[in-house]
């Protein structure tokens, strides 16, 4: 079985993640490819797309979310992502039990003894009139009916599990704050969630698997369930076994892949990139050590903005008064200077909206 090293995965996830070269997609496209964003932090998807696609607008991103072609969710490992329409609608019962079992994992002991059928019937009895509500809101009008419940952990579990919400803008848009308010997905889409497949080889899974592949691989299992929060998917793995191609990393782990995905000649250059916080091409996996050093692998989880060059986590980047900050993680080249420096006046403009291109980087 052919063994890929961290460089020809890492230039594999660069090639599936848009980051290798800037795509030529429509906004739409360009989220479902990447299976969605992650997006707790409201504006983070802009830096995000703009760093994957040419000539980027944001309005196009916000446009999609006021019509309703992308949603933000709770959805892969209970985090908020930005997904298409259509990928909420497909996906969102399959993450039913993983985000159920999700919020337990924190709030076991305050919804010990809640019936979680009866909860999931007053949230969306509560809902049916169509109006967004804040978690709070929709928590104290629950609470209302249960005196000496505390109202947070309620909420939590009505809008990232029992009920299939959205977070309405104007949050998410372009260069706009708002709190976050939810609607029923199917209030907001006007269609409800697929129900559940009886089928034991998980179509559902299926689709996530590949379409992970496509985004992702060549990827374990493992990484596969770091992504997604589910249990492995293993009918959907079992069924898709004979369509797949198989690899081995150096730790001689089994890799699955797309057999006629993108894996680029290792010594493909890699351009300086910057990313946002929390940005799935480095969660999107439980082995890292593809795009970034075990040393620096807390600041994946820390929200740490970061800048790749050749590929890798070399520095982090802030932004302060119109200029982006770049902290090294290790000592640039005069090289990587210079292309930080580029790449981050071109991110400095865009974020200000072409008032500022001032970039200053660390001495590393």
């Amino acid at each position: 079985m052919t063994v890929l090293d961290a460089r020809a995965l890492n230039r594999a996830t660069l090639a599936r993640q848009l980051l290798l070269d800037r795509a030529d997609l429509p906004v739409l496209d360009a989220v479902a490819h990447l299976c969605g964003l992650q997006a707790q932090e409201p504006q983070e998807p802009f830096p995000g797309l703009w760093s994957r696609l040419r000539a980027f607008d944001p309005a196009e991103l916000s446009d999609l979310l006021t019509g309703r072609r992308v949603v933000r969710t709770h959805l892969m490992r209970r985090t908020v992502h930005l997904v298409t329409a259509d990928d909420v609608v497909a996906w969102r019962s399959r993450h039913d039990a993983m985000l159920r079992q999700r919020v337990l994992g924190v709030y076991r002991r305050e919804l010990a003894g809640i019936d979680p059928g009866e909860l999931e019937a007053a949230g969306r009895e509560i809902m049916a009139d169509g109006e967004p509500r804040s978690m709070p809101d929709l928590a104290r009008a629950v609470a209302d009916r249960r005196p000496g419940t505390q109202p947070r952990p309620l909420g939590e579990m009505l809008v990232a599990a029992l009920l299939a919400t959205v977070q309405v803008p104007p949050r998410g848009l372009w260069r706009t704050t708002g709190g976050a308010r939810y609607a029923l997905v199917s209030s907001w889409l006007g269609r409800d969630i697929d129900p559940p497949s009886p089928d034991v080889s998980d179509p559902v899974g299926q689709t996530l698997v590949r379409r992970y592949l496509a985004a992702f691989g060549p990827a374990a299992s493992a990484d596969l369930r770091a992504w997604c929060g589910l249990a492995g998917l293993p009918a959907a793995l079992s069924a898709l076994r004979e369509e797949l191609v198989a690899f081995r990393d150096e730790r001689g782990r089994e890799l699955l892949d797309l057999p006629d995905a993108p894996r680029p000649d290792p010594g493909a250059p890699a351009p300086v990139r910057f990313l946002p916080a929390f940005d799935n091409a480095i969660l999107g996996y439980h082995d890292r050590s593809r795009i970034i050093d075990d040393a620096h692998r807390h600041l994946s989880v820390a929200g740490a903005r970061v800048v790749l060059v050749d590929g890798r986590v070399a520095a982090t980047w802030t932004v302060e008064a119109g200029t982006v900050l770049v902290t090294p993680l290790r000592p640039f080249s005069r090289s990587d200077r210079t292309g930080v420096a580029e790449e981050g006046r071109a991110l400095a403009s865009f974020l200000s909206g072409d008032e500022s291109d001032r970039v200053r980087i660390a001495a590393g």
